[in-house]
């Protein structure tokens, strides 16, 4: 596929090389949450595939917004090889035969979390109950769930490394743990059908990702850091900044999803994270500041939020990605290049 973004398009290369996709030739692929940051660059790797190595996949794409999805795909909305299927993920039909189903379609503004938790919960609950009926009934090679770092929850801090299996303290009663209880239960239904009724499903718990292609509005911190740069504006910090956690870029996180997606285990979860890149908030931005922006702009603070904004992380989370590692997965992207690349992404 064609792009005028240099940036997207060797981010997608770098996917290509990295993983051996070739079990997608000649396949059907079904996408939740095709307009998001994951969605979205997933299938820009089977749209590239499909143009530069004739696989032949027929995409499935489950949106809510036409229009959105145009603006974003171009001219690539129209592909004879992109099925668009406009509905919500609680309620959608598909009747075609799918090989794969990749389930991104999530809420995923703080915001919702704390002023619409029922919805949030349900979003999650129903939609990823519908995806596994689906996947039943349709009788899939294999689905990946998407799902959070934030299932963690508050771990033990005596702990080097956070492991799959290590859970640690959500606190249920605060609206805030819509997402990450939702999360929690979405992987319990995954591990549930495939014990229960055989359904090839794996969980990708992925850190924050961040890469070219991020909507230029979100309201997470790696926009909120690209804008300062771009805009060229201090980056005000909300909080002290002491939350320390990796990152993962977008092809690196991709590769992670097609990784588990054609090796990963049925009712396992697999942690996608790089963890070479861990830092703070306020080391991040400092970092952004001094060696992106080349001190133009400084770091300020704005402490305002109210705790019950706060998600449900340890101030340290320190995430360990043998799991995955072991299925042959590598990740390539460090923190700074993963900031430049994002914002000359945009730029462009």
């Amino acid at each position: 596929m064609e792009t005028k973004n240099n940036i997207l398009l060797q981010d997608i290369q770098q996917v290509v090389r990295s993983v051996d996709l070739s079990e997608l030739k000649n396949s059907s692929i079904f996408v939740t949450g095709a307009t998001g940051l994951l969605g979205s660059f997933i299938i820009r790797v089977l749209l590239y595939l499909n143009k530069t190595e004739n696989y032949n996949v027929q995409i499935f794409a489950l949106i809510r917004n036409k229009e959105k999805a145009e603006k974003i795909f171009g001219e690539y909305s129209h592909n004879d090889n992109i099925n668009w299927i406009i509905g919500d993920i609680r309620n959608f039909s598909i009747k075609e035969n799918i090989d794969y189903i990749i389930h991104g379609a999530s809420v995923t503004s703080s915001q919702d979390f704390l002023h619409k938790p029922v919805e949030t919960i349900s979003t999650a609950l129903y939609g990823t109950e519908r995806i596994l009926e689906t996947s039943k009934e349709l009788k899939v090679k294999s689905v990946v769930y998407l799902s959070s770092m934030e299932v963690f929850g508050i771990t033990d801090t005596r702990l080097e490394e956070v492991k799959e299996s290590d859970y640690g303290y959500i606190d249920i009663l605060n609206p805030r743990s819509s997402y990450s209880e939702g999360k929690r239960l979405c992987e319990c239904l995954c591990a549930s059908y495939a014990s229960e009724y055989g359904v090839p499903v794996k969980i990708a718990r992925l850190t924050q990702t961040l890469g070219a292609g991020i909507d230029y509005n979100d309201t997470r911190v790696a926009a909120q850091f690209m804008r300062s740069v771009i805009e060229n504006k201090d980056i005000v910090l909300k909080t002290e900044g002491k939350t320390r956690r990796p990152i993962v870029y977008i092809s690196d996180a991709v590769s992670g999803i097609f990784t588990i997606l054609l090796k990963g285990l049925s009712g396992e979860s697999y942690t996608v994270a790089n963890k070479k890149t861990i830092a703070t908030i306020r080391e991040t931005a400092d970092m952004i500041a001094h060696n992106i922006a080349q001190d133009k702009i400084k770091v300020v603070f704005d402490i305002d939020v109210p705790k019950e904004y706060a998600p449900n992380l340890n101030l340290n989370l320190n995430l360990n990605t043998d799991k995955l590692e072991s299925l042959g997965w590598k990740a390539y992207v460090g923190l700074e290049d993963a900031y430049k690349r994002m914002i000359e992404g945009e730029k462009t």
